[in-house]
C-alpha cells in the first residue's frame, strides 16, 4: 500500500482507489471501479473534462460524494482527506488525487475533513437515504 494511505485498523471502512498509479487505464469518460475495502468502497477522480463530466453524472448513484475546489471553481486534487464515525475514531486517511470522489459506505454519520496548502476544512455528513455531498472549497 502507499505511504501516503493510512487506515484505521480496526474501522477500515473504504479503500482509497484514487492514489497514483492505483487505478489502471478506463476509457475516457468512465469512472473506475470503486474498490473494496472492509463494509465500503471508494474512488476518486475527475481529472480532465470527460472523466469529470462521468464522476459528476455518478454522484447521484453513491452514498457519500466528496467534491474539491477552489472558491474561483477551479477543481483541486491532491487533498488530504480523513473521515471519522460518530465516535470520533478515524475510519480512513489519505490523499485524494482527483476533486471528486464517489464513496460507498454504511449509514452513519460522519465527519470528513479535508486539508489542502495548511487549509481545513470539516463537514459533518449523514449517509443513508439520499445521497449526501460534502463540498469543499478553499
Amino acid at each position: 500500500m502507499p505511504s501516503s494511505f493510512r487506515l484505521a485498523p480496526s474501522l477500515c471502512v473504504l479503500a482509497f482507489a484514487c492514489l497514483a498509479g492505483s487505478v489502471s487505464a478506463q476509457p475516457a469518460g468512465a469512472v473506475p471501479a470503486l474498490q473494496p475495502q472492509g463494509a465500503g468502497r471508494w474512488v476518486c477522480g475527475g481529472i480532465g473534462s470527460d472523466e469529470s463530466t462521468a464522476f459528476r453524472a455518478a454522484m447521484k448513484q453513491h452514498p457519500l460524494s466528496l467534491l474539491f475546489a477552489r472558491a474561483s471553481g477551479d477543481y483541486l486534487a491532491d487533498v488530504q482527506v480523513t473521515v471519522k464515525n460518530a465516535q470520533g475514531a478515524d475510519a480512513l486517511s489519505g490523499t485524494a488525487r482527483g476533486p471528486v470522489c464517489l464513496i460507498d459506505l454504511p449509514a452513519g454519520r460522519y465527519t470528513v475533513e479535508a486539508t489542502v496548502e495548511g487549509k481545513t476544512q470539516r463537514h459533518t455528513v449523514t449517509v443513508g437515504g439520499t445521497p449526501a455531498t460534502a463540498d469543499f472549497r478553499f
